[in-house]
C-alpha cells in the first residue's frame, strides 16, 4: 500500500517506526544518499528537495490517484490521519502532539543535524560551531527531559511526537550528550527502544549496513549543494 523511499537516517527511521507500529503494509525502496540516488529524476518527482524520506500512498482514503508526500513530519501527520492512529482526535490533545512534532522538526532535528556535521563530518573542526551546536542540542535534551518529568510520553499517550524525536536521540554519544544527565529522557528513550515496533524498524536498517556512507567520497554529494545544483 505504501511505497517508502528510505535510507538509514533519523528521518528515515521515523517512518519505519510508524509503519511498524501501526502494522501498515509497505514496500521499502532504498535511496542511497551517499551514492547520489536522491538526485535521480524519478525520485525528484516525489521529493523535490532531494531528501529522504518520501512516500507514495497507492491507496489514499479518497479512492483517487496515488498521493506522494515528502518531508518526514508531513509524512507522519499524513499517515497518522490516514490510519487514525498515534494522533488524538481530541482538539487539545491533538494540539499537544502537533506542537511537539513541530518542535522536533524545527529544533531538535536541525540542531542535532548541525551538531553531527560540525563535530563528525566537517573537514575543518571549528570549536565555536561545535560548541554552539553541542550546547544547543543539550538545551533541547533538557527541554525534553523537563517535559517528561510528569508524563510517560511527550504528549501523554505514545504518538507521532515521540516517533519524531526518538531517532534523533539515538546517536546521543555522537552529539556529545549523556543520557544519565537527563533521567526522564533516559527512561522515555529506553521505553521506546524496547517497543517491538521500534526493534523491527531498526532491524530494517541492518540490510543496508554494507552500504554505509563513505564520508570522504560522499562529502560533495551530502554537504556541498547550492542553488546551482538545484537549477542545473
Amino acid at each position: 500500500m505504501i511505497d517508502l523511499y528510505y535510507w538509514t537516517t533519523p528521518n528515515g527511521h521515523k517512518i519505519t517506526m510508524f509503519l511498524e507500529e501501526v502494522e501498515l503494509p509497505y514496500n521499502l525502496i532504498p535511496v542511497n544518499i551517499g551514492a547520489g540516488d536522491q538526485f535521480k529524476p524519478d525520485f525528484l518527482k516525489i521529493a523535490p528537495n532531494n531528501r529522504i524520506p518520501a512516500i507514495i500512498d497507492r491507496e489514499p482514503v479518497d479512492g483517487g490517484e496515488p498521493i506522494s508526500i515528502f518531508e518526514s513530519g508531513a509524512i507522519l501527520l499524513y499517515l497518522a490521519e490516514k490510519t487514525g492512529q498515534l494522533i488524538p482526535s481530541d482538539l487539545r490533545q491533538r494540539v499537544e502532539v502537533l506542537q511537539w512534532l513541530f518542535w522536533q522538526m524545527g529544533g531538535l532535528g536541525p540542531m542535532a543535524g548541525q551538531n553531527h556535521h560540525f563535530s563528525q563530518y566537517a573537514p575543518e573542526k571549528i570549536p565555536y560551531a561545535i560548541n554552539r551546536y553541542v550546547n544547543e542540542t543539550g538545551r533541547l535534551y533538557a527541554v525534553l527531559n523537563q517535559r517528561l518529568a510528569d508524563r510517560e510520553f511527550v504528549a501523554g499517550n505514545y504518538s507521532i511526537a515521540d516517533i519524531a524525536a526518538y531517532p534523533w536521540i539515538v546517536p546521543y554519544e555522537n552529539q556529545g550528550q549523556k543520557l544519565e544527565d537527563f533521567p526522564n529522557l533516559k527512561r522515555w528513550f529506553e521505553t521506546i527502544q524496547s517497543r517491538p515496533a521500534t526493534i523491527r524498524a531498526y532491524q530494517k536498517a541492518e540490510a543496508f549496513k554494507n552500504q554505509a556512507l563513505d564520508i570522504e567520497k560522499s562529502r560533495t554529494l551530502l554537504f556541498n549543494q547550492s542553488a546551482t545544483s538545484v537549477q542545473r
